[in-house]
């Protein structure tokens, strides 16, 4: 049965993005599998859901059952509002300054940082008469977000600080977690438990992706899996239990003979060592290939290996296909940048970075393919319908 599909972006478009929403959402009911009865399953949708387009990732995880969303910015929640109903949506930096007043119109739930950021939410509360929901965040460790055992003594000392605000649950991050032997896991644990017991009775969350391959007692009330749910290996020392959700394949615009000596790209770094067939691909570091893939990375074309020949453009590749028949391959063609022979992590690990990089610097200059997209709800897809 064929999958339907659902087009974005340009017609005319140098390059093709299929994201597999069905795979995203086996993705969900796995981890979700991994999970106690009692616990339930978020979904990070921050940064445009990993750059895979938010307002078709959180409808079909919605469609899954999910009612816990967490983006990093007011902003995202206030866009991914009108498409998730009955659902939480979880502001992670917390308050900005002066956002109190469209945090609370849109029912967001904002993740406290900091004393100042739990003052302002109170006072907020105060000004309207009711009582406001929040997340509280605490420093576990990673001395990046959340509060720290001082802060929270004094807070709850202060009593006051708590007028008016809602706890839902009390959080933080792990650090290591991708690592399962990393003494940091056990640490960061402890210290938790620790913080979390000056909020008793509260519910807990603390597992992001590879966090809930470490066990039950890391999955206490609620996880937050990001990464994995669209296809990053969350475990990255062993084979890769999830779904992958991307393909990119970028066209072919030129081919062109080589010979001997000649000079290939920017700073001519490249020299073809016999005669050489040269194709330009229409991708490049404005489409977020890192300009490090020019040195030892490679594309896919039916399973055949091709090089890339010299540095990586702003919206070009050249790439070596002289191991190809002629006839084979021309101006038109599409080849794999991310598919069946290299996998988001593979990219990754030849660019030197990671999956989360790659996926979040793809940009939106592709046409983008959506697969399983048509099979949603009218309204679960209102945010197609708005664009």
């Amino acid at each position: 049965m064929a999958r339907s599909v659902i087009k974005s972006g340009g017609l005319h478009a140098g390059a093709l993005l299929t994201i597999d929403l069905e795979a995203v959402r086996w993705n969900y009911r796995f981890l979700r599998g991994k999970l106690g009865a009692r616990v339930r399953c978020g979904a990070v949708v921050k940064a445009d859901a990993y750059g895979l387009g938010a307002q078709y990732v959180a409808p079909a995880l919605h469609a899954e059952g999910c009612r816990d969303f967490f983006v990093a910015h007011l902003d995202e929640g206030l866009l991914l509002q009108p498409q998730l109903s009955a659902s939480s949506i979880y502001i992670l930096n917390g308050l900005p300054n002066g956002g109190e007043a469209d945090c609370a119109d849109a029912g967001l739930v904002p993740v406290l940082n900091s004393l100042d950021q739990c003052h302002a939410w109170s006072m907020h509360a105060a000004i309207l008469g009711k009582r406001l929901p929040a997340v509280v965040q605490v420093d576990g460790g990673m001395n990046r977000l959340g509060m720290s055992q001082r802060e929270i003594a004094a807070w709850v000392k202060g009593g006051s600080q708590l007028a008016g605000v809602d706890v839902r649950f009390v959080m933080s991050h792990l650090a290591c977690a991708d690592v399962p032997s990393h003494t940091a896991n056990a640490m960061q644990l402890a210290k938790f438990r620790r913080l979390a017991e000056h909020f008793p009775g509260l519910p807990r969350s603390l597992a992001n992706s590879s966090g809930i391959f470490l066990g039950k007692d890391f999955h206490h009330d609620i996880v937050r899996p990001g990464a994995a749910l669209y296809g990053i290996n969350p475990i990255p020392a062993r084979a890769n239990p999830m779904r992958a959700a991307v393909r990119l394949s970028a066209g072919v615009i030129q081919v062109r003979e080589a010979d001997k000596g000649d000079h290939v790209g920017y700073g001519w770094d490249f020299r073809p060592s016999g005669p050489s067939r040269l194709a330009t691909l229409s991708i490049g570091y404005g489409d977020g290939l890192h300009r490090a893939l020019g040195k030892g990375g490679a594309v896919y074309f039916e399973g055949c290996s091709l090089p890339i020949a010299g540095r990586v453009s702003m919206d070009s590749i050249t790439v070596d296909v002289s191991e190809l028949p002629p006839d084979r391959l021309g101006v038109g063609s599409h080849i794999e940048v991310i598919g069946d022979h290299q996998s988001v992590d593979d990219l990754a690990g030849a660019m030197g970075t990671i999956g989360y990089e790659v996926l979040t610097g793809l940009g939106h200059r592709y046409e983008r393919n959506y697969l399983g997209a048509a099979d949603l709800s009218r309204a679960e897809l209102v945010g197609e319908l708005q664009s």
